[in-house]
């Protein structure tokens, strides 16, 4: 009988109480693994836990823009589990709007969350990583840094400084060590638009969601296929999306 190479492997995931970071974690525990839930809404993630219907599950109260959240999340997985494996850095916010909006707040709360949440999660599980042996980033990107559109410049740099930072460390890696791979989903059906304070285009986005969003479990898939690869195969970069956006 083949062992899933899934089962076992302790996964912390951010953004984990909704969208990809749940149906991630639905799958990757259905396939044996122990995960780690951290996100803000801590009742979500009670019940996600309680519906996982496994023991091999904790959660962590995480808010990815402050550094010590991230600190406990990777701890809690050493502390409960005895190691981290992989570090699934999902959290994001998507506060689109034209430049000439110049909303100062929606540009700081994007950087904070989607780059230096990034940042913050490699600060914390890099020097488990390399105390271990090995280790896997795994980090929702997305396709608005591959094709550039009006009222998605913020939100797309932000994404395109995550794809940057993942590449120099796949580049300072190269011992075989850490594993770096980024998703980027094009759209997908989540709760994403509800970080957009501009109601147009807030509207527009769900719209897009209802219409043609992969579900979250489409994601999900792809990133177990990174991670349930040998630890001498990085999948670097993966691009999701469905087959009718342009």
């Amino acid at each position: 009988m083949t062992t899933d190479p899934i089962a076992g492997q302790v996964v912390a995931i951010t953004g984990a109480s909704s969208g990809i970071g749940e149906a991630t974690a639905r799958l990757l525990a259905a396939r044996g693994a122990r995960v780690v839930l951290g996100a803000r809404r801590t009742d979500r993630l009670d019940a996600l836990a309680a519906d996982l219907g496994t023991a091999e599950v904790a959660t962590v109260p995480t808010d990815v823009t402050v550094a010590a959240d991230l600190t406990r999340l990777v701890d809690t997985a050493v502390e409960r589990f005895g190691r981290l494996d992989v570090l699934v850095s999902n959290a994001g916010v998507a506060s689109i709007s034209p430049f000439a909006d110049a909303d100062g707040a929606d540009w700081a709360a994007m950087i904070d969350v989607n780059l230096r949440g990034v940042l913050h999660g490699i600060a914390a599980a890099l020097p488990v990583f390399r105390r271990q042996g090995r280790g896997h980033f795994v980090t929702t990107v997305s396709t608005a840094g591959l094709k550039i559109v009006p009222t998605m410049g913020v939100y797309a740099a932000t994404k395109n400084a995550v794809r940057t930072a993942m590449e120099a460390l796949r580049q300072e890696s190269t011992d075989g060590v850490v594993r770096t791979t980024s998703i980027s989903p094009g759209f997908v059906n989540t709760e994403l638009d509800g970080s957009m304070t501009d109601d147009a285009l807030r509207a527009q986005t769900r719209a897009a969601m209802d219409s043609i969003g992969l579900p979250p479990e489409a994601v999900a898939r792809a990133i177990a296929f990174a991670i349930e690869q040998p630890h001498d195969v990085e999948i670097g970069d993966l691009t999701i999306r469905p087959t009718v956006q342009g």
